[in-house]
């Protein structure tokens, strides 16, 4: 029986995807709490991304339930999915690197997301509290007027975090956002992630094991589309199937 709860933001019921025939998600459930970091880890090929791809709409499910505050994201577009409140970073930063960082913040401030919106935009006052508010939190508030291209690795992935919390998503989905990262800024990126759980819910995707101790309220493991295992991360690491498959590795 899965649980009967609205309590849940995000409510993964029996979620199936095939592509010509295999199954790279398979009969998948998990339940996500408000204001809750859940990493899911396991080996490459277990259909991590792939859940991150049906929960934003980018795929479509083969079976299945995604519900999102309750309400049913898999008949949605990825537009609407994105302004019910899901907000999504890929592995990849995707920032405008001719732009300042303000510009970059600015430029994703949720007023000019239609094209009314975007041609009637105003640098106004709120617009810019906005800016300065999610800069100071992604740590960026002294480089405002600096060009993205000029960031190191960890500040464009940071940005681009930035440029998700100020459209005001109650749940930011993020694949591993510290690859290629220096420690420090692993460090600083894990300590960003616990300020923005205090009014948002995360899920990450992630390899690194040490981050994923640092942040992780719950882990789900994956292997072959399937949950393998879920709890604690000291509960998932002495799992003697999760060694076997990923952590022995």
């Amino acid at each position: 029986m899965s649980p009967v709860n609205d309590d849940f933001i995000l409510a993964v019921e029996g979620l199936t995807v095939s592509f010509d025939g295999f199954k790279a998600v398979n009969d998948l459930s998990f339940y996500l709490d408000p204001q809750e970091i859940r990493v899911i880890i396991g080996p490459n090929g277990a259909g991590k991304t792939t859940v991150l791809d049906l929960i934003c709409g980018k795929t479509r499910a083969t079976n299945g339930s995604i519900r999102f505050r309750g309400r049913e994201l898999t008949r949605m577009k990825e537009h609407q999915i994105v302004r019910a409140g899901v907000g999504r970073k890929f592995q990849n930063p995707s920032i405008y690197e001719d732009l300042t960082v303000f510009e970059n913040l600015e430029i994703s401030y949720p007023s000019g997301r239609s094209v009314m919106g975007a041609l009637s935009f105003r640098r106004d006052a709120r617009v810019r509290d906005a800016v300065e508010e999610v800069a100071h939190t992604i740590f960026l508030a002294d480089q405002l007027e600096q060009r993205a291209e000029l960031l190191s690795h960890g500040q464009k992935q940071w940005l681009e975090i930035g440029m998700l919390l100020i459209q005001k998503p109650d749940l930011l989905m993020l694949d591993e956002p510290v690859a290629g990262m220096s420690v420090s800024e692993r460090k600083k990126t894990a300590e960003l992630l616990r300020v923005i759980t205090r009014n948002h819910s995360v899920l990450v995707i992630e390899h690194d094991m040490q981050f994923v101790e640092d942040i992780a309220d719950r882990v789900t493991v994956m292997h072959q589309g399937k949950v393998l295992s879920e709890g604690s991360l000291e509960r998932v690491k002495s799992d003697p199937r999760v060694i076997e498959v990923y952590l022995g590795h």
